[in-house]
């Protein structure tokens, strides 16, 4: 398995001895997914150490706050560069490896912010994630000869750095507060929720599911 960090080195690595200390094999690669050439040699890589692509899941992600007004092109174009335009480098370079085994499981993580909830200072964000659903709704429609299943998973608010963000421990328990309200389930996610469903759309008992996007948002009220 490779794992892909772009700046914290130290995380990828503990995610790297966890792998380990099941039994697999892992390796840490450093790589800016806005980047074509990057990407190429992180696929590269995975070839050298594992001779195979078997799965891929679209993780990497930014968020920079901003009123609508406020959104200078900057923080537009370094969003989408990463959690768009980064989803459509790794997609297409992992499918050509994918094809000629007719085989592959790519699993795109977008969110519920992509349906068209509106949230404060998310323009550019939910801008990209939108873009990720259609995405894969058309990388599905064209890799799916090839036998390559292409879905995507929506989270709703997860307890994670990016929620948090640099809040202050009362502001952040405000937020959770505010959000598990709207949450039908009555919390927040956690990463596991959306690890499980990231693993079931990179299993064969997803074999016959492509092009979908699942919401895992705790029954968001206003979705229901």
């Amino acid at each position: 398995m490779v794992v892909n960090y772009s700046r914290d080195r130290d995380r990828a690595y503990e995610v790297v001895e966890a792998i380990k200390k099941m039994g697999s094999n892992a390796k840490a690669v450093k790589c800016d997914v806005s980047n074509r050439a990057e990407v190429e040699e992180m696929f590269s890589t995975t070839m050298s150490e594992f001779g195979k692509v078997d799965i891929l899941v679209n993780n990497a992600g930014i968020i920079v706050p901003a009123s609508f007004l406020d959104t200078t092109d900057e923080i537009w174009d370094s969003t989408l560069a990463v959690d768009l335009k980064g989803v459509f480098l790794c997609t297409q370079v992992a499918a050509r490896y994918m094809v000629p085994r007719k085989y592959g499981k790519i699993v795109n993580i977008s969110s519920n912010s992509g349906f068209g909830i509106a949230c404060w200072g998310e323009t550019s964000y939910a801008a990209a994630k939108a873009g990720v659903i259609q995405l894969t709704k058309s990388a599905a429609f064209e890799l799916g000869q090839y036998g390559i299943n292409v879905n995507s998973v929506a989270p709703g608010a997860v307890d994670t750095d990016m929620l948090r963000g640099d809040m202050s421990e009362s502001d952040y328990a405000e937020l959770v507060e505010s959000r598990k309200k709207l949450a039908s389930i009555g919390r927040v996610g956690k990463p596991e929720d959306i690890a499980k469903a990231v693993t079931f759309f990179a299993s064969d008992d997803a074999a016959f599911i492509t092009g979908k996007t699942l919401l895992v948002d705790g029954g968001r009220r206003d979705f229901i």
